[in-house]
């Protein structure tokens, strides 16, 4: 079972370090959005990076990075830590350190892309950040592995990646504050960039 972790923390971070980067990023924004306003206050969240489709915002592209590293209060910066502390430490191994990086954030800027695309084509105003697009672009790597380098995932973990996924979607689709758009083209955007990461920029 390729999800569960066994490493103490000293074996986490040596394994690990782009991961322990990643949740180092998100916990020290978290901090500065307490400090200035409040992480559910949005007009903090826009100040350091938030995407927006309004306004002068609304142009400005890197938001779209940015806002991967802001969470809207501490539940969505736990929900999305334990998924990258758990799910995404057994892809880092599978790719090495930078292509595990570039999976990641390009994952993110696709399904941050994607979603504002969609945003521009209502009418209402929206402010969005998290790091669930590129969460989605994890599994979305290993859903590539589950279904054409199955030698790499045993039974157990590809199961857990098929619950992970219905629950995911389900849970996306009934709670009306989830970017749903961010899921779903983070998760199209992690398998494609998967696929390609293994044929373009073979490791050694």
């Amino acid at each position: 079972m390729i999800f569960l972790r066994y490493e103490n923390w000293r074996s986490y971070l040596r394994y690990y370090p782009v991961t322990c980067l990643i949740m180092a990023a998100n916990i020290a924004m978290f901090i500065v959005l307490w400090l200035n306003g409040g992480s559910t206050n949005p007009a903090t969240l826009v100040k350091f990076g938030a995407m927006v489709d309004f306004g002068p915002f609304a142009t400005e592209q890197w938001r779209l990075f940015t806002a991967m590293f802001l969470h809207n209060g501490f539940n969505h910066l736990f929900s999305n830590s334990f998924a990258i502390l758990v799910f995404a430490p057994p892809l880092e191994r599978m790719l090495g350190h930078w292509r595990y990086a570039l999976l990641y954030l390009g994952s993110g800027l696709v399904g941050n892309a994607i979603s504002m695309g969609v945003y521009r084509l209502s009418s209402d105003p929206h402010i969005s950040v998290g790091a669930s697009g590129a969460v989605y672009g994890v599994y979305g790597a290993f859903l590539y592995i589950a279904l054409f380098q199955r030698q790499l995932m045993d039974t157990s973990s590809r199961k857990t990646l098929y619950s992970l996924l219905m629950v995911g979607g389900v849970y996306s689709l009934l709670i009306p504050q989830i970017n749903l758009a961010a899921h779903l083209g983070g998760l199209v955007g992690g398998f494609f960039i998967y696929g390609l990461i293994i044929r373009l920029l073979k490791r050694r």
